[in-house]
């Protein structure tokens, strides 16, 4: 009798252990990942090809629930709830992240890089993978940089040629004071307001315009509320996609390693998506009956901005600034 209840012990104990192992296997963490724009725009493309490899690359045992449109809140308030573990997981861009991070401010400097191939060797180098770094301090945890794009102006005033013809409007801006700072070497009254206020402020005419990259100004449909487009590329815009580290605590080695190669693949199709708005965005909005200048009088607004440089190397360091515009 005690033979056999023993073995009996044994079995359910066996098939417990069964059951709790099967269980664990098939256990799944649902993250929360937000982001300002739509699903269909660069960071909705780069955080589902995210999500895709972390899914794929955990068994599935992580899996995400995508929060587009700021549903979720503001750049700022997104970055707050990554901070407090009740988001996992962002794809921000540095405008706002600046005030959390401020050594990341230093990439927000108007005319600091040259074009898309010089941005992205600094972001993806040892300057870039520094400044990842700098976040573990603040409760974030940089997995990659991804893309926001060059920055371009629109107005529903007037087209922009020159700084010159600038002077004067009101421009929506992100709360960046370095943004700020040498957008009023440009004669703009720079307006600090939250993206998901800004297309019902431009449609009232609180402001006069605002600066975005093509995509975000494509896939916010800024052409219903803005005349004119000028491709003044005064400010290369990097993101990032930010993880809780109440998330990033529970990874194992693997799952970590897996994360991070997802977030450097999201990178690679979040650029991707710009490229190819960059490419066809322009006759779209045309098309939209947007007034374009392509050929924009760079060298004026790059000679507006240049008293804003000594202000610039006083908070980050003239070297520091100098090893950036020197990667090639």
């Amino acid at each position: 009798m005690n033979k056999t209840f023993r073995r009996s012990m044994t079995k359910a104990a066996a098939l417990m252990a069964c059951l709790f192992l099967h269980a664990g296997a098939q256990a799944q963490t649902v993250l929360k990942i937000g982001y300002s724009n739509a699903l269909n725009s660069h960071y909705g493309m780069g955080a589902v090809a995210f999500c895709d490899a972390v899914d794929a690359g955990t068994q599935g045992r992580y899996k995400c629930q995508q929060f587009p449109n700021n549903s979720l809140g503001g750049e700022r308030e997104m970055i707050e709830a990554v901070q407090l573990g009740t988001q996992d997981a962002a794809n921000v861009s540095t405008g706002a992240l600046g005030n959390f991070v401020p050594e990341v401010k230093i990439v927000d400097i108007p005319f600091l890089f040259r074009d898309y191939d010089h941005a992205r060797k600094v972001m993806d180098g040892p300057i870039g993978q520094e400044l990842l770094s700098k976040m573990t301090a603040k409760g974030i945890v940089g997995l990659a940089w991804t893309e926001n794009g060059f920055r371009h102006m629109t107005n529903s005033k007037r087209a922009i040629h020159s700084a010159e013809d600038a002077r004067g409007l009101k421009m929506r801006t992100m709360e960046n004071k370095v943004h700020m700072e040498g957008y009023k070497t440009f004669g703009i009254m720079p307006t600090p307001m939250a993206w998901p206020e800004v297309f019902t402020a431009l449609q009232q005419g609180t402001v006069d315009g605002q600066e975005n990259p093509i995509p975000v100004i494509l896939s916010a449909k800024l052409s219903q509320v803005q005349k004119y487009l000028s491709l003044t590329k005064h400010v290369y815009s990097p993101a990032v996609l930010v993880l809780s580290p109440a998330i990033w605590g529970k990874l194992s080695e693997a799952d970590k390693q897996v994360f991070t190669a997802a977030a450097r693949k999201a990178a690679a199709v979040q650029r991707k998506k710009v490229n190819d708005d960059e490419a066809n965005g322009i006759a779209e909005l045309r098309k939209d009956g947007m007034q374009i200048d392509e050929n924009v009088n760079g060298d004026s607004f790059r000679k507006a901005v240049a008293p804003a440089y000594t202000a610039y190397a006083r908070e980050f360091g003239a070297e520091r600034i100098a090893s950036i515009q020197a990667v090639k």
